[in-house]
């Protein structure tokens, strides 16, 4: 006999349906209506209840989002039973193809930062070559990845750089409560051929760096030994830690040295200190000039 166990959500609207056993091999799906759910026939039965709204099906549950036309206390029983007797009887959850490209499997592990907020997920094989920082979902056109982890509600930042996913979250949960739930995602988005960054922005990148190149030549002296020593001694060490640090400009009046903190470096409360300690003192005496001062734009 099939037992399923009912769970809340954060989304009041939504509630999971959850089995002892995964009904999905790392795939998920979500449905808004009864013809999309044509590779699952267990969803097409639940869109037959007027107040189901959408369903997700992912690992070892359904969730089913519903309209206000009812509460689910007053439905979520009969809701489980039905989802019961429909496996009990043999139906079928998810029509596997098997022409499917077999998935490349590979590992993420999750790796603290000196940021607090900031947890650093390592994936099993190379993602970029070109760090990348997204605010908010509203700029993750050219990241499908990054756009889906901003529908998590705890997620604040992300930053993708070589073989690493940087997440920042807001403090509404602790990391032991949402690090198995990002990895698995990250894990199963990946292996299902998800894409991570859209080649034509990699190639915008390219063009920037070009023209960063260009400029370079343009730069004061101090400017360009600024850069070659950010680049040679600093980076490496921020990318260690998921972060990435970006020369801003430097003010040969008032000798300071503006940099762009990007990924976990982005707020965290040692990056003060990282800047004064580390990177201005190694400035100040790679360039033999104890007036040099590192500022964060």
């Amino acid at each position: 006999m099939t037992k399923v166990t009912i769970k809340e959500t954060q989304n009041p609207t939504i509630l999971k349906f959850e089995f002892q056993d995964f009904i999905t091999q790392n795939e998920s799906f979500e449905f808004k209506n009864i013809d999309e759910a044509k590779v699952s026939p267990l969803a097409q039965q639940l869109f037959y209840l007027p107040f189901v709204k959408t369903v997700y099906i992912s690992g070892n549950f359904i969730a089913i989002e519903r309209f206000s036309i009812v509460e689910w206390d007053d439905v979520k029983e009969a809701v489980a039973e039905q989802i019961e007797a429909f496996v009990d009887k043999g139906g079928i959850i998810i029509t596997v193809d098997e022409n499917k490209t077999k998935k490349q499997p590979i590992s993420v592990y999750g790796e603290s930062t000196p940021n607090p907020a900031a947890l650093k997920f390592v994936v099993s094989r190379m993602l970029t070559k070109n760090a990348i920082e997204f605010k908010n979902i509203d700029q993750t056109a050219p990241s499908p990845l990054a756009k889906e982890l901003f529908k998590f509600p705890y997620v604040k930042e992300i930053f993708i750089d070589e073989n690493y996913i940087s997440v920042t979250k807001y403090d509404i949960n602790e990391w032991q409560d949402i690090t198995l739930e990002i990895r698995s995602f990250i894990k199963q988005y990946i292996e299902n051929g998800g894409t991570v960054l859209d080649e034509s922005l990699i190639e915008t990148i390219v063009k920037d760096e070009k023209a960063k190149d260009e400029s370079f030549d343009s730069l004061d002296e101090t400017s360009q030994k600024i850069i070659n020593i950010l680049e040679e001694y600093v980076k490496p060490a921020v990318a260690a830690d998921g972060g990435n640090i970006l020369f801003d400009s430097y003010d040969e009046s008032s000798k300071t040295v503006k940099v762009i903190m990007q990924g976990a470096c982005n707020g965290c409360p040692s990056s003060t200190f990282t800047l004064k300690s580390g990177i201005e003192n190694m400035l100040k005496s790679m360039l033999n000039d104890e007036g040099i001062k590192v500022e964060a734009v």
